[in-house]
């Protein structure tokens, strides 16, 4: 009988893994949401630049009471400017401020595509460094978080917010901000 090499069952074993990987890894309560380490956790300091007009988000805007949004964008992100009316709906229709944080960008660009589009920020500020992007565990653009009256992060959101992720996740999850669990 011939013998196997154990050089011919490492494709199959490591196909066997990855593929249970993926199953358990789909049985998640949310297959699409992107774990965070920080949810649970006081929100990330911020070290932003002055953008614009706008107020500054700062540590104290961020640690202020009240439940808040900071959504993380740049105009090179094709996600960002789809979910840009959907951000400006949310500024006129939401009794919770929209803070945003732009990053990988020029201050020229961000500035312009604000005033041509509109801007759905109280606050808002650039990250000149990936120091802030890094912090909060930002992987790409748009990421959403809420922060709650306390300080803490209770949701990341990746990907762009549209009207369904607006009715099925992040106004449950103000809701549940506001009533502090």
């Amino acid at each position: 009988m011939a013998r196997v090499s154990p050089m011919m069952m490492a494709p199959p074993l490591v196909f066997a893994a990855l593929a249970a990987l993926f199953y358990f890894g789909m049985l998640r309560d949310n297959p699409d949401e992107l774990p965070s380490q920080r949810v649970g956790k006081p929100a990330p300091p911020v070290e932003l630049a002055q953008l614009g007009e706008t107020p500054l988000l700062t540590d104290e805007v961020l640690n202020a009471p009240g439940v808040k949004l900071v959504n993380f964008w740049g105009t090179w992100c094709v996600a960002c400017r789809a979910e840009h009316p959907t951000l400006l709906w949310m500024r006129d229709n939401l009794d919770v401020p929209l803070h945003g944080i732009n990053f990988d960008d020029t201050t020229d660009r961000a500035l312009a595509y604000l005033e041509r589009d509109g801007n759905p920020f109280s606050h808002l500020g650039e990250a000149k460094t990936s120091r802030t992007k890094m912090d909060w565990g930002v992987y790409g653009a748009p990421e959403t978080f809420i922060i709650d009256g306390d300080g803490n992060v209770t949701l990341r959101f990746a990907g762009p917010i549209t009207r369904r992720v607006l009715n099925e996740t992040i106004l449950p999850a103000i809701e549940k901000a506001k009533a502090g669990g």
